[in-house]
């Protein structure tokens, strides 16, 4: 965890972390608007472009439940992502997974997965999961 952001736990740096990571297939970050416009046409939720904005770089850091929910729901990670470090902890391991997944080039192995029964696919994830925990392990121990 060499990037100061990911030690460092508020509001700002998980939502920071989020648009990073979190993006429309093939496509660069969610703009402010786009994601305020999402979640007002999804969820019924009134929130500003500019709010968003100053949520993620910290010159706003009180956002009601009803704003953090939205948001999570957006990215599609639980509220207690903002809330509890050791949740934001395993969440952003799961992420990490998908960011890796989604560079790598991973539509053949996709393609293939999905002519496979459930039992095979479910074999196959876990069997993917498994490396994937391996290698951070490894990761963890040559820093």
């Amino acid at each position: 965890m060499g990037d100061q952001r990911h030690e460092t736990f508020s509001i700002a740096s998980r939502l920071d972390h989020l648009f990073r990571c979190v993006r429309p297939t093939g496509q660069g970050e969610y703009s402010y608007t786009a994601a305020a416009e999402a979640i007002r046409a999804q969820q019924g939720i009134s929130i500003s472009h500019t709010y968003i904005w100053q949520l993620r770089t910290g010159r706003r850091d009180n956002p009601t439940i009803q704003h953090l929910t939205a948001l999570a729901k957006f990215f599609g990670v639980p509220v207690s992502y903002f809330l509890d470090p050791e949740a934001a902890k395993q969440i952003d391991a799961e992420l990490a997974l998908l960011t890796a997944l989604r560079e790598a080039d991973v539509t053949d192995i996709a393609l293939r997965a999905a002519d496979l029964s459930p039992d095979m696919r479910e074999s196959m994830a876990s069997m993917i999961r498994k490396v994937w925990e391996l290698e951070q392990q490894k990761k963890a121990t040559d820093e």
